[in-house]
């Protein structure tokens, strides 16, 4: 990691202000920053809601395989980003499991801005379940269950009493995951 990092410093130092916006604000890697973006802000939302969702399954109810469930969250984490990268490209290239169901609606996943959407939403998911899922399991469903008995429903009783505990960790979990993400695809 030190030597490609100790490489673009010195290639950085050699080059003058002029050259170093040329190369900043070339249309292709503007391009690059746009895609990036577009990504990052896709996957974003999607782990938001998601992300949100699963710890709350995960917290909230018990049911058979939810141990299963709650180890696949954390596979991101042990799966090299080489072998997460080609393992998604299979599974949605036109031939594969999800890429051939998709073809049919005429998506196209693989070497697209929502393929690159997808593999930051796999390999970030993780920060926001597992940055929800501890205030959730603090949070317990008393407060949920006085809400109701003063006469909210379900929806009030998550809107008014929990979603304001989860907020930091709600809205911070997906932005946090950018940096991992967004590195990830530029490398690729």
């Amino acid at each position: 990691m030190l030597l490609p990092l100790s490489a673009l410093v010195v290639q950085l130092s050699e080059m003058s202000w002029s050259q170093y916006w040329e190369v900043i604000s070339n249309p292709q890697v503007v391009a690059a920053y746009k895609v990036t973006l577009l990504s990052a802000f896709v996957a974003s939302i999607f782990n938001g809601v998601f992300g949100l969702l699963m710890a709350w399954i995960l917290t909230r109810y018990r049911f058979p395989g939810r141990t299963l469930l709650d180890a696949l969250m954390d596979l991101p984490f042990a799966l090299p980003t080489a072998v997460a990268g080609l393992t998604l490209a299979s599974l949605f290239s036109v031939n594969g499991f999800y890429g051939e169901w998709l073809a049919k609606f005429d998506i196209k996943v693989t070497y697209t801005w929502l393929g690159i959407a997808v593999a930051m939403a796999f390999t970030s998911i993780p920060f926001v379940v597992r940055t929800v899922q501890p205030v959730l399991e603090e949070l317990g469903p008393e407060y949920e269950e006085a809400a109701e008995t003063l006469g909210a429903t379900r929806w009030q009783s998550f809107r008014k009493v929990v979603l304001p505990e989860l907020s930091p960790g709600a809205t911070g979990g997906p932005w946090r995951c950018r940096l991992p993400a967004a590195s990830a695809s530029s490398a690729r």
